[in-house]
């Protein structure tokens, strides 16, 4: 080949293969009127758009995560969430808010900022069960809140609330274990009519009670528990078993041809214990433990006892406050001497060191649960059990709000009146109000 034939080849040959070396070549300077290939290094700056401000994450919804909230005031709040971006829509300041779980606190502390926020209210809600009976002692039902007149210190009251629906009832059955023995063992003949006579709703705890009181089970729903109780007192042993011998051939013991056993012997000195009937501490140690059970609960007091107080440290008349002002009922069975006829009267002449046998009467009328059932017989016990339990849950209840007068504390006395004739109506006589 000539030599300018050469020369043209070779001449043409760098120019198809110069233009892909350059674009390979590294240290080949680039053409400013080429941009830079994009890189996920560096992103190019726009050129025509206003810059944004730069995006933020936002943060995560404590309700939704879960994680505790920023609590007012730390910095890292501050830069963070959509509100930060914008200086013309600050956040409004918040208190510090401390929370805690539902109940960690200890009931011994007293937050001082409480009282920041407390209203109270005093007002005194008065609630009264009323029981109503024809001529012939059956409850009478059917009657509507016009056919009442609730009279305080003599003034007509505007009832604001009233139903005819049973109640749950908390009750605390008092056993005076210091009746004779005979009529002791007869009552444990019942006791699986006096748990029967309970529905699964009410709360009953057992107590006894003779020189001292004592209880025997805690207020529970279960049957079995107050069966298990009952069923341990089978064993007691009631009182009065016997005077003890003051005279006659027994009084100095054995003898052999006239000359005592065992030799001369010392006279014994007689001296009978004294007899302790606390039918008033039993009734203030039950109320003051009903007072602590649910308001929602109806409360009552049933006694089975021969109704005799004797040696009680506390009154009658501190007793019959506490029941008055906590709204608490006296029902009861009498037995023994207490259920025999013409006793009401001789109860009333008080032989000295025998007590009392007209107070269970009194606390029950001064209550609102009407007459104690007087029973012999163990079926008319077990009939008075079912018929206390259902007089206590089946009444009506009326309700009013009080008005104000001068001394809050004084005692005020009720009076409920029914428009229908032939009817009896057994309510409380007053009460002291609550927490003045």
């Amino acid at each position: 080949m000539a030599p300018a034939s050469r020369l043209l080849m070779l001449l043409t040959l760098c120019a198809v293969v110069s233009p892909g070396w350059a674009q390979s070549n590294p240290s080949q300077p680039q053409s400013t009127d080429i941009p830079d290939a994009p890189s996920t290094v560096q992103p190019p700056p726009p050129t025509k758009l206003p810059t944004p401000p730069p995006l933020t994450q936002p943060a995560p919804d404590a309700s939704q995560t879960g994680a505790a909230r920023t609590v007012p005031g730390n910095s890292s709040s501050n830069q963070s969430g959509p509100d930060s971006q914008n200086p013309q829509t600050p956040a409004p300041a918040m208190p510090p808010v401390q929370t805690v779980a539902p109940g960690s606190m200890p009931r011994n502390q007293i937050n001082p900022a409480d009282d920041l926020y407390k209203i109270t209210v005093k007002a005194n809600f008065v609630q009264i069960p009323v029981m109503v009976k024809d001529s012939e002692g059956r409850l009478v039902d059917g009657l509507l809140y016009k056919d009442f007149t609730v009279l305080e210190n003599g003034k007509e009251q505007t009832l604001t609330f009233f139903t005819s629906d049973p109640f749950p009832l908390a009750v605390a059955v008092l056993i005076d274990i210091g009746m004779p023995d005979v009529a002791v063992q007869k009552v444990n003949e019942t006791y699986s009519a006096l748990v029967g006579a309970f529905s699964p709703y009410d709360e009953v705890a057992l107590y006894t009670y003779s020189s001292t009181v004592s209880q025997l089970s805690d207020f529970t729903h279960r049957p079995e528990r107050l069966t298990t109780a009952l069923n341990a007192m089978k064993t007691v042993r009631g009182g009065n078993n016997g005077p003890p011998v003051l005279g006659g051939p027994l009084e100095s013991g054995p003898t052999v041809n006239g000359a005592p056993v065992g030799g001369p012997t010392i006279q014994p000195v007689n001296t009978p214990p004294r007899e302790a009937h606390v039918l008033n501490d039993a009734i203030l140690e039950a109320a003051l433990d009903l007072n602590k059970r649910d308001r929602a609960l109806r409360k009552v007091i049933f006694v089975i006892s021969d109704g005799r107080e004797l040696g009680s440290k506390a009154s009658y008349r501190d007793v019959l406050k506490v029941l008055q002002t906590h709204e608490i009922q006296v029902k009861a069975v009498v037995l023994d001497s207490g259920a025999l006829p013409g006793f009401k009267q001789a109860a009333k002449f008080h032989l000295p060191f025998q007590g009392y046998s007209d107070i269970l009467p009194k606390y029950t009328k001064a209550t609102g649960g009407g007459k104690p059932y007087t029973e012999l017989t163990r079926i008319s016990m077990e009939d008075a059990y079912a018929a206390i339990t259902s007089d206590a849950r089946n009444q009506y209840t009326l309700g009013y709000v009080p008005q104000a007068i001068a001394s809050s504390s004084a005692y005020r006395s009720i009076e409920v009146r029914v428009h229908k004739a032939n009817l009896k109506v057994d309510a409380r006589d007053g009460y002291y109000p609550l927490g003045r």
